[in-house]
């Protein structure tokens, strides 16, 4: 399980997004900076990017992020320093942990954001990754802090 480090700007910028689509759930992509040699090293969140929740059903409690989206997210950064490391979501009225039913649809690897909104107000933003092992959530450590670099960004794509 990897910690994850991320700029206070874009936990803001997740919030918005989670604001911005209350009471249903918003949902989005964190795009890291290419993995170190050192799988234990911090993951580093270099840029958020929004999606569409094309969940077919009640978006209060559920999101989706369609396979082909996901391909174009990934798409736009081959051949950079960059990757999406994982996604991010909202949960309007509910804690920042994932549900049964975020664990039960999770992939190993991937670090998952967790935004718990009480109205419009975001209080608790929590990282986690499924056990490969347990096929269960670990919650990582995530450090806001400044970036290292100036090139942080939120992507509006």
């Amino acid at each position: 399980m990897r910690p994850i480090r991320i700029s206070p700007t874009l936990v803001q910028a997740m919030a918005a997004h989670a604001r911005a689509t209350y009471p249903d759930e918003c949902c989005g992509f964190l795009i890291a900076a290419r993995d170190p040699a050192d799988a234990e090293a911090p993951r580093t969140i270099v840029a958020v990017e929004p999606a569409t929740n094309d969940f077919d059903g009640e978006r209060r409690r559920r999101f989706l992020l369609r396979p082909e989206e996901l391909r174009a997210a990934e798409r736009r950064h081959d051949g950079t320093e960059r990757a999406v490391a994982g996604f991010y979501h909202s949960h309007p009225d509910h804690p920042g942990r994932p549900s049964q039913f975020d664990q039960d649809h999770a992939w190993p690897w991937y670090t998952y954001v967790v935004l718990g909104l009480d109205g419009t107000s975001v209080r608790e933003s929590r990282a986690f990754e499924l056990d490969a092992d347990a096929l269960e959530f670990r919650e990582v450590p995530m450090v806001v802090e400044p970036p290292p670099t100036a090139d942080s960004k939120v992507s509006d794509r």
